[in-house]
């Protein structure tokens, strides 16, 4: 049995290398071995145990992704964090969408992209989580407006869920709707400990 876990962020654009860092920090902070690689190419999805789907352009995410031909192999990841546009990725409903924009459909939940405004609009502050006080970064986020009965609430801006996570099976999906790289490490930290 493999001792590190291979924790993958899918790498076309977006928050990256911040991605990547706070991972590899994370990982230091609880003592969990992971090799932390970035994703451009259908063969190395089969490989991973974990991916992480940065911010971004939704629409240009799911085109580049069905472009290299590793869309289905996306699907069938055990664990899945999506901040920002990969939190849209995950979503079994979203509203405001272009005519041909995909989503994983892997989460019971409804999420509405830019509900936050332009990128002019962007804010920092700081929100209530299950792991405390932490400071956010919307930059054109989207708003969840509807969980399943099975999601599970971990963070909220005033009424707004911005934060939850799902089981489904042996699969673990976690999705915020703010940047949580750019500030901490908390919800890499949860991550890693669900994908342990």
């Amino acid at each position: 049995m493999k001792s590190k876990k291979k924790i993958g962020v899918l790498a076309f654009h977006g928050d990256v290398i911040e991605h990547i860092e706070a991972t590899k920090k994370a990982s230091n902070n609880i003592h969990f071995e992971t090799d932390v690689v970035p994703v451009r190419t259908k063969d190395i999805i089969n490989t991973l145990d974990a991916l992480i789907i940065p911010g971004g352009e939704s629409t240009t995410l799911h085109k580049l992704c069905e472009r290299e031909g590793m869309w289905e192999k996306m699907r069938r990841i055990k664990n899945i964090f999506g901040t920002c546009a990969g939190a849209i990725m995950l979503a079994k409903a979203v509203r405001h969408k272009t005519p041909d924009q995909k989503t994983l459909e892997l989460m019971d939940i409804d999420i509405d992209r830019n509900a936050y405004g332009r990128q002019t609009e962007s804010f920092e502050k700081d929100v209530k989580t299950n792991f405390g006080y932490i400071p956010a970064v919307f930059i054109r986020a989207p708003k969840i407006k509807r969980v399943g009965k099975d999601v599970k609430i971990l963070a909220k801006n005033d009424r707004e869920t911005i934060a939850c996570e799902q089981r489904v099976g042996n699969n673990y999906y976690l999705a915020a709707c703010f940047h949580p790289e750019l500030r901490s490490t908390l919800f890499h930290e949860y991550f890693l400990r669900n994908v342990r």
